[in-house]
C-alpha cells in the first residue's frame, strides 16, 4: 500500500549546478528526510506556477521554512531588515487557503507557521530584536546541540498551553532550535498554544477544529524529535483511508 503523499513547499533559487548558473526548485534534504522517516512520501511544490490543483493529489502538506514574508500581505510598511520573496508569498498564501478549506492536514515550519497566520488574517512582527531586545532566536553560536551543522541557530525553551495539541504532542515543556527574525504577532484564525517563556514569542499555533493544522516556529526537521511530522503523516493517512502499516516508521 502506498505511503501518504506529503507536498512540501520549496524555494525557486538561482544556483550553480554542474558548472552552470540555473534556476532550481530546492529544499534542504532534512525536510524530505523527516517526512520519509515517519512513513510519508515527500514531493516538492515549486512557487513558479501558482495554483491549487495540486491539493487534490496530496494527503498532507508541509509549508517549509525560508525567507521573510512581505508585510504588504498584512498592510504594513517594510522594515529595513525585511527581505522578501514575492512569488513564494503568492504561491504559498494561495496554497494555504486552499489546503485549509479542503481540511488537508497542514504543518507549517518557521516561515510556514507565519504563512498560516497571515493567510488567515493575522500579522507578523518584522524584526524581533526591535521587540524583545536580543538576537537569541536566530544566533547563538555553538549553543545548539539539537541541530546538526546549525551552530548559528538559537536554542530556547517552549512552554505549552493545557488542553492543547501542543501539550499532547510535546508535553508541558520542550527545548527547541530556531533561526528567525520575523515572528507571529496576530495568529489569524489559529490559537497560539506554545511560547518561549523568556519573551512570550509565539512558537506553536493550531486549529483544533481541523483534522491537523499545526505550526511551529522552530526547525524540528533538523533534530531527532519528529513528533509534529509523525502526527501530520498519521493524520494524512487517516484522512485518506490508508492503513497504519503504510506510515509506520
Amino acid at each position: 500500500m502506498r505511503r501518504p503523499l506529503i507536498g512540501m513547499t520549496c524555494y525557486a533559487q538561482q544556483v550553480t549546478y554542474n558548472g552552470n548558473d540555473v534556476m532550481a526548485g530546492m529544499l534542504p534534504m532534512t525536510y524530505v528526510q523527516a517526512v520519509h522517516a515517519v512513513g510519508g512520501r515527500a514531493v516538492l511544490i515549486t512557487p513558479d506556477d501558482p495554483g491549487t490543483d495540486v491539493i487534490d493529489s496530496l494527503d498532507g502538506i508541509v509549508f517549509c521554512g525560508g525567507g521573510d514574508m512581505d508585510p504588504a500581505a498584512w498592510g504594513a510598511e517594510r522594515h529595513p531588515e525585511t527581505e522578501t520573496d514575492k512569488p513564494r508569498d503568492v504561491s504559498e498564501i494561495l496554497l494555504m487557503r486552499a489546503a485549509l478549506e479542503a481540511d488537508l492536514p497542514v504543518l507549517g515550519v518557521c516561515r510556514g507557521m507565519q504563512v498560516m497566520a497571515v493567510a488567515t488574517g493575522g500579522s507578523l512582527h518584522q524584526h524581533l530584536p526591535d521587540l524583545i531586545g536580543h538576537e537569541r532566536h536566530r544566533a547563538a553560536a555553538g549553543t545548539d546541540p539539537l541541530a546538526a551543522d546549525a551552530s548559528a541557530f538559537g536554542r530556547h525553551d517552549v512552554v505549552t498551553a493545557p488542553d492543547s495539541m501542543a501539550r499532547r504532542l510535546l508535553g508541558a515543556h520542550a527545548t527547541v532550535n530556531s533561526f528567525h527574525h520575523q515572528a507571529v504577532d496576530n495568529p489569524g484564525s489559529f490559537r497560539a498554544t506554545g511560547w518561549c517563556p523568556e519573551d512570550r514569542v509565539i512558537e506553536f499555533i493550531e486549529d483544533p477544529s481541523r483534522t491537523y493544522a499545526v505550526g511551529v516556529q522552530w526547525h524540528p526537521e533538523r533534530t531527532a524529535d519528529l513528533r509534529v511530522f509523525a502526527a501530520l503523516v498519521e493524520a494524512a493517512a487517516g484522512r485518506s483511508g490508508l492503513q497504519p502499516a503504510a506510515f509506520a516508521a
